[in-house]
C-alpha cells in the first residue's frame, strides 16, 4: 500500500512537515508513538514520531529534519507523491493522567514529539508549562499552537534571537527552584537531543521530580530485530523501540547511549555525500 503525502511545508531550516495518508496508524495513534516510513521498495526503514493525526481524514503527521540520506530523500518528495510505507504505530504510548503541575520540553524536532503529548496532559486537566528551544529562531515551529495548550510556554535560542538566550535547562532550573516547597512540579517530559535529555535528567534529580525522556533518536529497525537500540535502564538492557520509547530519565545511561550514537557518523557522513545537497523549500 502506498501512502500520498497531502501535505509538505519547510517549517525553516532542514526542516519539513508531511501530512501522509495512513488510515490505520491515524485511527489507532496515542501520544509518544512513532511510525516506520520507507521512501521506495529499497529505502531505509525509518522510524518517526507523530507529531498530530486527523482520524478523518486517515491521516498523520510528521516532521523531519533533513540531516541523513534518508530523511534527505525524504525531503525531496512533494505533495501528491507516495512512500512505499508508513507502518504503526508502534511503541509505547505516553503515561497520561492528571498529575497536577507538568514541564513539558521540546528540544529541536522534539517539539514536534512532546506536542501531542502536550494536548494529552491539557486534556487531562493538568497545569501544562511549555519549554521549547533551538539553536536559532528560524528553528522554531509550533509555538503558536502549544502556546494555546499550555498555562506558561518559554522560549530558548542559543544564539538569543528569540525567547531567552540559552538552553532549555535554563528556564526549567529557574522552575524548579520557583516551584521547591510549594505545590511543586509533579512531572516533567524531555524530548530532543540525547545531550538536552541528560542535562534535563541532572536537573531534576536532585529535586527528585518525575522526569520522562524519549530515546527515539537511537532507533532504527523500529521491530526490536536489529538491536541497534540497546539502551541500559537501571544497569538493565531494553529495547527503545519495544520497551519504550519513553523511560524514567533518571535511570537512563546515557554516556553509553551518546557514546553509541557515534558509532557510525563516518558511514552516514559517507552515505549522505551520495545523496547529494537537501532540498530548497
Amino acid at each position: 500500500m502506498n501512502h500520498r503525502i497531502v501535505r509538505r511545508e519547510g517549517l525553516g531550516g532542514d526542516t519539513y512537515l508531511f501530512e501522509i495518508e495512513a488510515p490505520l496508524a491515524a485511527a489507532r495513534f496515542r501520544p509518544g508513538q512513532f511510525v516506520i516510513i520507507r521512501t521506495t521498495d529499497k529505502g531505509e526503514r525509518v522510524p518517526l514520531t507523530i507529531a498530530g493525526t486527523d482520524p478523518e481524514k486517515g491521516t498523520v503527521i510528521l516532521i523531519v529534519q533533513a540531516v541523513g540520506k534518508s530523511t534527505k530523500e525524504l525531503a525531496r518528495f512533494k505533495a501528491g507523491d507516495a512512500l512505499q510505507d508508513c507502518i504503526g504505530p508502534l511503541g509505547n504510548a505516553s503515561e497520561v493522567a492528571r498529575f497536577g503541575r507538568v514541564v513539558c520540553i521540546g528540544g529541536g524536532t522534539g517539539i514536534a514529539c512532546v506536542f501531542p503529548i502536550i494536548k494529552a496532559m491539557a486534556d487531562a486537566g493538568n497545569d501544562v508549562i511549555s519549554i521549547i528551544g533551538a539553536r536559532t529562531s528560524s528553528l522554531l515551529f509550533l509555538e503558536h499552537e502549544i502556546s494555546k495548550l499550555s498555562k506558561d510556554v518559554y522560549v530558548t535560542t542559543d544564539d538569543g534571537s528569540k525567547g531567552r538566550r540559552g538552553f532549555v535547562t535554563d528556564v526549567l532550573t529557574d522552575l524548579l527552584k520557583q516551584y521547591n516547597g510549594k505545590d511543586g512540579i509533579h512531572r516533567v517530559i524531555a524530548i530532543g537531543p540525547p545531550l538536552m535529555m541528560k542535562a534535563v535528567a541532572e536537573a531534576t534529580r536532585p529535586y527528585a521530580v518525575k522526569t520522562i525522556v524519549s530515546l527515539n533518536t537511537i532507533m532504527v529497525d523500529g521491530t526490536g530485530m536489529c538491536g541497534a537500540c540497546r539502551v541500559y535502564i537501571a544497569g538493565e538492557m531494553k529495547f527503545a523501540c519495544i520497551d519504550g520509547p519513553e523511560f524514567d530519565a533518571h535511570e537512563v545511561n546515557f554516556e553509553d547511549l551518546i557514546s553509541r550514537l557515534t558509532m557510525f557518523e563516518e558511514k552516514e557522513k559517507a552515505a549522505c555525500e551520495h545523496c547529494g545537497n537537501q532540498p530548497e523549500v
